[in-house]
């Protein structure tokens, strides 16, 4: 199937299961500390970076003003620190940060069954947890130590969530890792063993491509945009029924192209660092964003092609 074909088919399969709409969320990161080191992550415990990680008073500041902005779905990321970024520090910013939210996904360091069962009952509702590259040779050359090193335990994570009852599941490649066929064939047969596994779960997924930062990492397998735009297609005709995620990683001339063809959720006015909405001097952020616009100036884009940016698609009331 030629590139034009692929772009058809994936637009009208978005068309047909999500519509005219593009879903708007934030990520808010909560700490730069990290006891991984990991060759590709700004957060690597290597880098000699300012690190820091937000009190709860200071992410609930951050909140508010990503919620002032429109945002009712946040993302907490941060580096793999379980002491510091521990469950019941998740559960303290869960319950008072769910009431004004319709959603309350977290992207941080995998944790057990039973521990993602008492994040639940705090107000989470959806666990981001990207494998990176599935290809282990590779996937053990640039995880050194900590942790993440380990690939097995990284490849089970899902289910843990899935099996404590998250109702929403993230999954992805960090693209530039590995040779992007075959990672993208291998995330495609994981998520629909665990759709046919977890068929109550719902399941979205994002493809993350390497961005410059601390610690200068080469990327070993680079991807051009034509590449990518063929990975979102490829991943809409295989997987019809997922949500896509789009991030502030690309620029914003390709997040444009990308509206309507197979992404049904975008980031925007993202910042990378701990506090970064609100005093980004204080931190250093995990990698380059390349689409500066406000989520006013995104969500007018949306508009201008004909899609309807959605600030708040879900809510609990049982």
């Amino acid at each position: 199937m030629i590139v034009r074909d692929l772009t058809d088919e994936a637009r009208r399969l978005t068309l047909l299961r999500f519509g005219r709409t593009i879903q708007l969320y934030a990520p808010l990161y909560l700490s730069n500390e990290c006891i991984d080191i990991c060759k590709y992550c700004g957060f690597s415990l290597e880098n000699k970076i300012t690190r820091k990680t937000l009190s709860v008073e200071e992410v609930l500041s951050e909140a508010n003003y990503l919620t002032s902005q429109g945002f009712k779905h946040l993302l907490l990321v941060s580096g793999e620190h379980p002491r510091l970024v521990s469950p019941g520090y998740l559960k303290e910013i869960a319950t008072k940060l769910k009431p004004r939210l319709a959603s309350l996904s977290i992207e941080v360091a995998p944790f057990r069954e039973e521990e993602y069962r008492e994040l639940i009952s705090a107000g989470v509702d959806g666990v981001v947890i990207y494998q990176e590259t599935y290809n282990q040779k590779r996937y053990e050359e640039v995880h050194l130590a900590g942790p993440k090193k380990n690939y097995s335990r990284r490849l089970e994570a899902p289910e843990a969530a899935a099996r404590a009852g998250m109702r929403r599941i993230g999954m992805g490649i960090l693209v530039g890792l590995s040779e992007w066929k075959d990672d993208l064939e291998a995330l495609i047969q994981h998520v629909r063993c665990m759709k046919k596994k977890f068929w109550q779960t719902e399941f979205t997924v994002s493809l993350p491509r390497l961005r410059p930062c601390a610690g200068n990492y080469e990327i070993s397998s680079p991807v051009s945009d034509e590449q990518f735009l063929k990975m979102i297609c490829a991943l809409r005709i295989a997987l019809p029924d997922v949500g896509i995620l789009l991030s502030t990683r690309e620029s914003p001339q390709l997040r444009d192209r990308l509206i309507g063809v197979g992404v049904t959720q975008m980031s925007a006015g993202s910042r990378t660092e701990p506090g970064g909405y609100l005093k980004p001097e204080e931190s250093e952020g995990q990698f380059e964003i390349e689409d500066m616009r406000t989520p006013a100036e995104v969500a007018a884009a949306i508009m201008a092609h004909g899609y309807e940016p959605v600030w708040k698609d879900w809510e609990n009331i049982l």
